[in-house]
């Protein structure tokens, strides 16, 4: 959700090697394309929903209305719908812990995914506690169901774990449950896009108003890089480390 879309897609289009085409959900909407396939949508809605500009996740369900009334017997809230939007309807929520994220109930484009090729790496929620994160998301998106299709959901290393089939979609970290609440700091949905060169995409974001958030993290598989577009919004870099370099090589 960005201010201006003109603006948002010379942007992405330069650090990420996106491609825009007109997106079904209506005007002001466009769906970017890496190497052919649909990666995210970008929709010039902050002023519409009075809402700052990020990256947000949004999961599909089969009825918005039932995941809707999921939510809010969570204790969680439904800040926008769930309304007719394009093609099908979307609904805008916070979780209990105040990390927002959508719903859409309708068709989903051919290819569009998460974990695998030109798609988003993964998504990552940082919040205080993991555990109840997942038990809040299963319940109200179904994971780790019987219906075909489901996702599975393991807890590997301090982080709960979304699988679909072998593509990682999403990773839940928690920290600091000892401590009293910082109001500074709070509970949201992160997205990491994969990169070839780090560098290029870098210093691409630094010409045309971006900044890096963060110092590079370096390990042998990856290395990454927290940046924030020129609306304010945050997403992080991947791009392969030394050792998936020489086996690529």
């Amino acid at each position: 959700m960005v201010r201006d879309l003109g603006s948002a897609q010379q942007f992405y289009g330069a650090v990420l090697g996106w491609e825009f085409r007109p997106a079904p959900f209506g005007d002001g909407f466009s769906v970017a394309f890496r190497d052919g396939a649909p990666v995210a949508s970008i929709g010039a809605v902050t002023d519409v929903f009075n809402v700052p500009a990020a990256w947000t996740p949004y999961f599909a369900v089969q009825d918005a209305d039932v995941a809707a009334s999921r939510i809010r017997e969570r204790g969680a809230t439904m800040a926008v719908g769930p309304l007719a939007f394009g093609t099908g309807r979307a609904g805008l929520a916070a979780d209990p812990a105040g990390a927002v994220f959508g719903l859409w109930e309708g068709d989903v484009l051919p290819d569009w995914s998460v974990g695998r090729g030109s798609a988003p790496a993964w998504l990552e929620l940082r919040t205080r506690d993991a555990f109840a994160a997942a038990i809040f998301y299963g319940e109200v998106l179904e994971w780790a169901g019987e219906r075909p299709g489901c996702c599975t959901v393991s807890y590997e290393h301090d982080h709960v774990v979304l699988r679909h089939g072998r593509d990682t979609i999403a990773r839940i970290r928690g920290g600091a449950l000892e401590a009293a609440p910082d109001p500074a700091v709070r509970a949201r949905w992160h997205v990491h896009f994969r990169v070839n060169d780090l560098e290029a995409a870098v210093e691409a974001a630094g010409r045309l108003g971006g900044r890096a958030g963060s110092p590079v993290e370096t390990s042998p598989a990856s290395r990454r890089v927290v940046l924030i577009d020129p609306d304010g919004a945050p997403f992080t870099l991947v791009a392969p480390g030394k050792t998936a370099r020489t086996a690529q090589t």
